[in-house]
């Protein structure tokens, strides 16, 4: 094929797989099973475009899930995941290691797996998938601690498994040492999250003192930076996929110029990454050879989903105060996705024997059960009765440096339910150096007095300087949340 019916074969795919995140958004499907469902029609058995470059699939795919874990840490807000942090930690690594014994053993013993493939198929299980609750979770009115535990706990718990596994995928495995696993795995967490917290601070501090000349700059320059901790981490030999989540989630939250318009081009990004590694699996997968593991798919998924992932999250999150109701629905949304698709194609890279029914197997699971617990986890979460505890929808900040002033213009969307409707700009009580220069309403401007109160829809230009800025935009925030009178009530707005 000559480039220009690459070329046209590509864009085609890509508006089909926009036209079907459209229809698989309106039914509560992750919009991955649309990708993939893409990627086996036109494969061998659709349109017959072959594709069966396991060496290639691995490194795309591992590069789509840098993209995708570096787009769901710039969109992750930290002040919602934060209280959650130490639970999903415990999730993501004591769950991790209690659902791989689990779903091993049933493996070995229902399924009479050797040791090294049962483990194998545990491991490139254990992890959720980032893509998947990103894209499905984010819409459901959850309390704020568990929509944090299962984000934070989809970003953090790909470094271990990829551990695990790559120790696993050898031709002639032989059991593991232990403690020296331990010690390799506890080594490559610290140091990537350290690595990641590092290269976010300091790629946020370089980038708010220096004024590019484009505002498309910053968004690339901050994925730039997430994608480059996954190298560092990976050439210190620590976990890269840590590495670019952590720097992503600080560069993310950071007081960065053009804040909204990165987290929109990261989601893009993340979009595109997604719609290219789906499509791609789709294509590697052999449709002939699926039919045959569908038993051995619902044995292992059952026991995955109502014994291994609810005994996991149990154990995992003794002493953090979950309901039993957050349990249950955090067991039941313990989503996969591309994640283990990807996982399992790195025993069919290193050659282990069995690795393609492997392979098979995890591929039907993920297509099976995505298909069960997409649609109804709306009702998992009244059943379970579940609501969002955010009475009130943040405020939409926007800033532009103004290099010669020292200072910065922000550029502040009122929502619908926010309690500056109706505040006077006097009762706003700014800090000296902050300013409201200019209002926009209902399609037109003007300059506000002291006496001028808000309304709900308003975009408000602020200028405040960088002595100011934080203390600006945490007030406005508060009065947002619970009106005038935010300090009686104790909200500073962080």
């Amino acid at each position: 094929m000559h480039l220009e019916a690459w070329l046209l074969l590509g864009s085609t795919l890509v508006l089909c797989a926009i036209v079907a995140v459209r229809l698989s958004h309106g039914v509560g499907l992750p919009s991955l099973l649309a990708y993939m469902a893409i990627g086996l029609l036109i494969g061998e058995s659709g349109f017959g475009i072959d594709f069966d470059n396991v060496e290639l699939a691995e490194i795309l795919g591992l590069a789509a899930l840098v993209l995708i874990l570096a787009e769901g840490g710039v969109t992750t807000d930290w002040r919602h995941v934060r209280p959650s942090v130490p639970a999903a930690i415990s999730v993501s690594t004591l769950g991790t290691l209690i659902s791989i014994g689990l779903v091993a053993g049933a493996a070995m013993w229902l399924l009479d797996m050797d040791w090294q493939l049962a483990f194998l198929l545990a491991a490139v299980l254990a992890p959720t998938d980032a893509a998947a609750v990103f894209s499905v979770l984010r819409r459901l009115p959850l309390p704020s601690r568990l929509s944090g535990l299962l984000e934070a706990e989809s970003g953090f718990n790909d470094a271990p498994v990829v551990i695990i596994v790559l120790t696993l995928s050898t031709s002639h495995a032989t059991a593991p040492n232990i403690p020296e696993l331990f010690g390799i795995m506890l080594y490559e967490l610290v140091a990537g999250a350290v690595i990641g917290v590092l290269v976010g601070w300091l790629g946020a501090a370089g980038l708010r003192r220096i004024a590019l000349p484009a505002s498309g700059l910053y968004p690339i320059a901050v994925l730039s930076l997430a994608v480059g901790a996954y190298g560092a981490a990976a050439e210190l030999h620590a976990s890269g996929f840590l590495a670019v989540y952590v720097s992503a989630v600080v560069l993310g939250n950071s007081r960065l110029p053009h804040r909204p318009a990165t987290r929109g081009f990261a989601e893009g990004i993340g979009w595109l990454a997604q719609i290219g590694l789906f499509v791609m699996l789709g294509l590697l997968a052999s449709p002939d050879e699926l039919p045959a593991q569908i038993v051995p798919a619902l044995v292992i998924g059952f026991v995955l989903l109502l014994v291994a992932r609810p005994v996991s999250v149990y154990l995992s999150t003794l002493g953090f105060g979950l309901s039993w109701g957050e349990k249950l629905f955090a067991s039941w949304a313990g989503l996969r996705g591309a994640v283990p698709i990807i996982l399992a194609t790195i025993p069919m890279v290193n050659e282990v024997e069995g690795a393609d029914r492997l392979f098979a197997i995890v591929f039907t699971i993920v297509v099976i059960f995505t298909l069960l617990q997409g649609p109804t986890l709306p009702l998992a979460a009244r059943l379970c009765r579940l609501k969002s505890d955010e009475t009130t929808r943040e405020l939409g900040v926007e800033a532009a440096p103004l290099e010669q002033l020292h200072a910065e213009l922000l550029e502040v969307s009122i929502p619908p339910d926010s309690r500056l409707n109706g505040v006077e700009i006097f009762e706003l009580r700014l800090p000296k150096g902050a300013s409201i220069t200019l209002v926009v309403r209902d399609g037109s401007s003007f300059v506000p007095g002291p006496t001028t109160a808000l309304r709900a829809g308003d975009t408000l230009l602020v200028v405040a300087t960088a002595e100011v800025r934080d203390v600006t935009e945490r007030r406005l925030r508060a009065v947002s949340r619970r009106g005038k009178l935010a300090g009686w009530f104790g909200e500073q707005g962080t």
